[in-house]
């Protein structure tokens, strides 16, 4: 981050943060955090230390979005959690002509003494760091793994050497027409994240339509030359037909064969080499041999290499689309290129469908996997414990009475995401909560779960699930 904008974006944070109070913390990345200072419409304290891109600044989310956004706290988060949270801002400041920001807070300990603590995100480039300072200066605690003296916990504190800090060149961000210098850096760091993210799709899509040109382009190349190694069938057929039809004037020496080419005016006489330990009759069937195999290669290759043609026109089609999709930044293209064509589910002689559930109803999702959806508590048990199978899907509402609902998996593959989603949005549509606009569903296989003893009808124990939120609705058709 640029040092004037940084030095801008303090001088706001200096107004606003002194007197306030650390509340919540998430954890958005490995090298990145959200502090809440209770400042409401002015947002969230944002801090990365990407070594790419470090950045401080406040960010306008909904804690919604920030708790779906964050994973696990870091052991960092957790230390200030433990020392810092309901401590207050003294001041903020930045260091001259370093990108290095300081926050001073007052806690109480344990005891209820209050004590300070400095929290200094170091925005200096591969060396960037957010460090947890006692009262003394000293380094508590670290997001990143610190390198350096002055940089270890335990260590005095003290900003990395000149030759640590080099960060490439960025922009300065003004104001302009934004409410302050944070949400004019929010939008341009926002608007660069999307603008990499369509990069990195980019690449990828088009390293992986290289990789498949190459792969079809030499296996193409490879069965041409199978093909050449064959030859030419009915070259065969001939020398086992001349072969039976010299065998009683032909002439022998050693590996030389001298037979009339019958297939020729004038039948003249040619010489053909043979293994000298065969007769003339097991060449002859060596050569209709070689015939039935050339032919057969023939019509296999041959389909084969129709096949690869049309598949390297499509992949070339797709190509073309991709670099106009690049040339013009088309954001839904590109993403509708990335999408993987539905595949069906593969039959096999235990997927015949269910020939008759009453008081169920069957589905097909877009991948073509079976759904089947209880109707009573009773039809439910019938659906779990008789009906499906260990590997089959498991959904229900959590928390709501409804429906149980399984996903048919006689391949034992992974099950496409998007059929999770189309079923769960069954089982929240056939539940109580069938109102509400979102629901949180529980999935899990059919072999983690069990039916309690003397527990009454519909009701299982799950030993492991996990949980998606979806809206309800039925949107398969029915089977």
């Amino acid at each position: 981050m640029h040092k004037d904008t940084l030095k801008e974006i303090v001088s706001e944070l200096a107004i606003l943060l002194p007197g306030r109070f650390l509340g919540r913390i998430f954890q958005l990345s490995r090298n990145a955090l959200a502090l809440d200072f209770g400042l409401k419409n002015e947002g969230y304290l944002f801090i990365s230390l990407d070594p790419a891109t470090p950045r401080l600044y406040l960010i306008k989310r909904s804690s919604r979005a920030l708790e779906k956004a964050s994973g696990p706290l870091s052991q960092l988060a957790q230390a200030i959690r433990a020392n810092l949270s309901g401590g207050k801002v003294v001041s903020i400041t930045k260091d001259k002509d370093e990108r290095v920001v300081r926050l001073s807070f007052a806690a109480a300990d344990e005891l209820g003494a209050v004590r300070k603590y400095g929290l200094v995100a170091q925005l200096t480039g591969r060396s960037a760091n957010l460090f947890l300072l006692n009262e003394e200066g000293v380094i508590r605690q670290a997001l990143r793994n610190p390198k350096g003296e002055g940089q270890q916990i335990g260590d005095q504190y003290d900003a990395p050497p000149p030759q640590a800090r080099t960060v490439a060149a960025e922009r300065r961000i003004s104001k302009d027409s934004f409410p302050s210098v944070s949400a004019a850096a929010d939008a341009y760091y926002r608007a660069a994240e999307i603008d990499n993210e369509f990069n990195n799709l980019a690449a990828k899509l088009s390293g992986a339509l290289r990789k498949e040109i190459r792969k079809r382009t030499k296996l193409k190349a490879n069965l041409k030359k199978d093909l050449e190694a064959h030859g030419d069938p009915e070259a065969h057929k001939r020398l086992g037909d001349l072969l039976l039809a010299n065998i009683a004037n032909a002439k022998r020496d050693g590996r030389t064969v001298m037979l009339q080419d019958y297939y020729v005016e004038g039948a003249p006489v040619i010489e053909i080499e043979v293994d000298e330990n065969r007769s003339l009759q097991d060449e002859a069937a060596a050569s209709f041999s070689r015939f039935t195999k050339g032919k057969r290669a023939v019509e296999e290759i041959g389909v084969r290499l129709l096949q690869l043609d049309r598949e390297l026109g499509e992949l070339e089609k797709k190509q073309v689309k991709l670099a106009n999709a690049i040339a013009t930044r088309d954001v839904e293209t590109l993403s509708s290129l990335d999408k993987p064509k539905a595949r069906a589910a593969p039959a096999t002689k235990k997927q015949k469908a269910s020939p008759s559930l009453p008081g169920m109803r069957r589905y097909r999702s877009s991948d073509g996997y079976e759904v089947i959806v209880g109707r009573t508590a009773r039809d439910n048990d019938a659906l779990t414990f008789r009906v499906a199978r260990p590997n089959d899907l498991w959904l229900h509402a959590g928390d709501y009475p409804g429906s149980h609902v399984i996903i048919r998996n006689p391949s034992r593959n992974e099950i496409p995401h998007r059929t999770i989603i189309e079923a769960a949005q069954l089982a929240a549509k056939f539940s109580q909560a069938n109102k509400d606009s979102k629901v949180t569903i529980h999935y899990t296989q059919r072999k983690f779960l069990v039916k309690p003893r003397g527990a009454a009808a519909g009701l299982v124990r799950m030993s492991s699930f996990k949980s998606i939120t979806v809206e309800p609705g039925e949107n398969l058709k029915r089977d």
